[in-house]
């Protein structure tokens, strides 16, 4: 059986770097040409021990316990003193997994090292180790997904605020053994979802989304509502990272027990959604939250997908934000069911000027696009626009009156049903592409061409679209003729 491995690198700003693997070799060449973050930002990195394991539960397990760990526990296990190790443990009233050893010939990372590290040679030195004992609770450990799921269903307070928490995280892992639990925990949460008002709201950055969403969440809760809001940040295509400071802007709704808000970023992702965001609202769901309200990263025209996940996308626009040509573009506007003019008390003249032209521009888009909805038809929803100032907390009743029709029409025709029956469909298809690609990327024959065709693109020997047709056919078993 192919053992599981953990292993502690030291960074170059000293830090420590604790992670696990089932194939050593591959993970240190990943960490040598930057494929994982933290330690992408710090090399060069040196490999200082590792420790084997049957399983890869108690891989992880150990993991997350050295992960807890302080510096001093961290130095005693790679200087393989199970005696300080076990001291400094039971120092803090806690126990320690023992892995079966191996420790690790020191190599480092450097910058410019061409070769993989081979750190499961047999010139690895043995290391005694204490008989094993039981594992130590971690703290932040994902719960079991039973308790998860009782903890989601609980009565509304802290303990049903930290489950979300904990399964929103776990929806968002990008480790197989938590995809796996997260996948049971949503099949068994299903049941418990599909009784809220899904609300997408979009626009440009600055336009005042997240203030209008804090007087929005406030109303509602005045109304007796319980509303969670998805927050979307946008990620940095430089670091990476997120500042996640939407909440910032929503001090009084973060802070009423009957809303709940989680930031989460992009990652990469386009359409202005997180890759989790519909797992994430099926929690919410679940939870009880009558009202999911989306909040997407500052779009552009055609970043539409939020629209595919909520039963009503609202667009906001700025007065003065452009003329009619740029009001009857395709894209964002011909899918928007209502349009928001935030801002409206700053300039009355161009906020009433903006709702004329958005105005005719919706009636005219809706009567090629869309020739349903003709205007005689009283069953059916004809996108609106209104006039707010969410600084001021002007205009969000009327906001919510034409919501309330939206939903009071679109239920009783049934498009509201059909809407999430189509948008169904199109998550389990976008989770095909993305399983579909992750499967293309862990095809060993793929991995092992991989490296020369990318070097051969680089170097312009040989065309980018023919190296793409080789690697698919290497991932479908034509090896033979990839190579040729």
């Amino acid at each position: 059986m192919r053992p599981f491995y953990v292993y502690i690198l030291r960074c170059a700003d000293g830090s420590y770097y604790v992670g696990h693997t089932d194939d050593m070799e591959l993970r240190m060449q990943q960490h040598f040409n930057g494929d994982v973050g933290y330690t992408s930002l710090r090399k060069p990195v040196e490999l200082l021990w590792q420790g084997e394991f049957e399983t890869r539960e108690g891989a992880l397990a150990f993991e997350l316990q050295v992960k807890g760990w302080s510096r001093a526990k961290k130095e005693a296990l790679i200087a393989g003193d199970w005696g300080r190790v076990q001291k400094l443990a039971q120092s803090h009233g806690k126990a320690t997994i023992t892995p079966r050893l191996r420790q690790a010939q020191p190599e480092r990372l450097g910058e410019h090292e061409t070769k993989a590290c081979n750190v499961l040679s047999s010139s690895g030195n043995e290391v005694s180790a204490p008989p094993p004992v039981q594992p130590e609770p971690v703290e932040g450990r994902i719960k079991s997904l039973q308790g998860l799921f009782e903890g989601i269903t609980a009565q509304p307070g802290p303990i049903q605020r930290r489950a979300m928490a904990k399964a929103i995280t776990l929806l968002e892992s990008t480790r197989a053994d938590h995809r796996a639990q997260a996948d049971e925990l949503l099949t068994a949460l299903l049941p418990h979802t599909g009784k809220s008002f899904r609300l997408g709201i979009s626009g440009v950055p600055g336009v005042g989304k997240s203030t209008f969403i804090e007087a929005l969440g406030l109303y509602l809760i005045a109304q007796g509502h319980r509303v969670a809001v998805l927050a979307v940040d946008p990620s940095s295509t430089v670091s990476g990272g997120s500042i996640l400071g939407d909440k910032t802007r929503m001090e009084h709704l973060s802070v009423n027990e009957r809303a709940y808000i989680r930031p989460s970023p992009s990652s990469g992702t386009l359409g202005g959604v997180a890759e989790k965001t519909r797992e994430a609202l099926l929690v919410c769901e679940a939870a009880g939250y009558d009202v999911v309200i989306i909040e997407t990263v500052g779009v552009g025209q055609s970043e539409t997908a939020v629209a595919g996940m909520t039963d009503m996308f609202v667009l906001m626009q700025l007065p003065n934000a452009g003329d009619d040509l740029q009001a009857i573009k395709k894209g964002v506007m011909e899918i928007a069911d209502l349009v928001v003019i935030n801002k409206a008390d700053i300039d009355k003249n161009a906020a009433t000027r903006a709702e004329a032209q958005i105005t005719s521009s919706l009636r005219l888009l809706s009567q090629h696009g869309n020739p349903e909805h003709a205007h005689h038809n009283a069953t059916q929803w004809h996108p609106k626009v209104v006039q707010i100032s969410a600084l001021l907390g002007q205009g969000v009743d009327s906001f919510w009156a034409a919501v309330s029709e939206f939903r009071r029409l679109q239920t009783a025709n049934g498009r509201l049903a059909q809407r999430r029956e189509k948008q169904a469909l199109a998550w389990m298809w976008e989770r095909i592409e993305a399983g579909l690609k992750l499967a293309f990327r862990q095809h060993p024959q793929v991995r092992a061409l991989l490296p020369q065709l990318q070097q051969d693109v680089v170097a312009g020997r040989i065309a980018a679209s023919t190296a793409a047709r080789n690697l698919l056919l290497a991932q479908s078993g034509q090896a033979q003729a990839a190579t040729e």
